[in-house]
This record gives structure tokens, sequence and C-alpha cells, in this order.
């Protein structure tokens, strides 16, 4: 009994202890405009994303999580931007985030109304650093600044 105990102890703790995988992605328009949208939880704006499904590839969760959030069509992913893995870097839980620049294009509507309330398109030099959501400052100027970043 005290062997089946600690497995379940260790399944329990493998499956609730880990950090969960999710994706940011870095949507740029053809015009050059990054498109952002607004959290329902805490009215930030932010980049699209969220946590990978089982099963799936980062770059399906990409392009799923994309659609969902902005109606957008994903085009390609360019460029790996970082993986973030701070453990307070989302609020919510311990994740690890791969950011992805990616050329998107089509109309912009929000698609999953539960998660998100806006969708825009910004110039990069009016998006509203300082005050975006988790770490989504962090990764848009690593991104602006040409750099890859493992953190």
């Amino acid at each position: 009994m005290d062997q089946l105990w600690r497995l379940v102890q260790t399944a329990i703790g493998v499956i609730f202890r880990h950090p969960i995988t999710g994706t940011s992605i870095i949507p740029v328009l053809p015009d050059g405009r990054i498109v952002l949208v607004q959290r329902q939880d805490n009215g930030r704006w932010g980049l699209p994303g969220g946590i990978v499904d089982w099963g799936e590839e980062i770059s399906t969760s990409v392009k799923r999580e994309l659609q969902e959030e902005t109606g957008l069509e994903l085009l390609q992913i360019n460029r790996l931007v970082g993986v973030y893995s701070a453990p307070d870097r989302d609020p919510r839980f311990h994740s690890i985030c791969v950011v992805v620049e990616a050329a998107v294009q089509g109309t912009m509507q929000v698609h999953d109304k539960l998660e998100i309330s806006d969708v825009q398109a910004f110039l990069p030099t009016a998006i509203p650093l300082g005050t975006l959501t988790h770490d989504h400052d962090r990764q848009l100027q690593d991104y602006l600044n040409g750099q890859t970043t493992l953190a």
C-alpha cells in the first residue's frame, strides 16, 4: 500500500509540478504593423498565444492560437524570438513560453470572446510598451532589438 501511495504522489507531482508550455506570437502584417490583443481577464494588451495542446506541435499551436484570438492567417513563422521560462512570468502558473515572429494576413476579428476583448494593429513605435500583460514588454523589446533570448 505504501508503494502505491508513493507512486500516486509521484504521478501527481509529474502532472502538476512541471511548467506548462505555451506560445506567444508576434504577428506582423504586410504593412509592418504588429497585432496585439486585449485580454478579458486584466484588460491589458499583449501578444496572442496560449498553451500548446497535448499532441500538438508548437507550429500548429501558433497557427491555432493566432486564428482563435485574432482571426488572422499564418503565412509563415519567420524566426524564433526567444524562450522565456522565469517562474513568475505568468501570474497564473509556471509556464515556458516559446515566442516567434510570424508573417500574417487577413481581417482582424476576435473569435475567442471569453479570452479576448479586442484586437488591433500597432506601428512598432506606437506599441504601448511598459503596460503590456505578463512579460510581453520584454518579449517585444527583445524582438524590436533583434535579439534571440533564452531566459
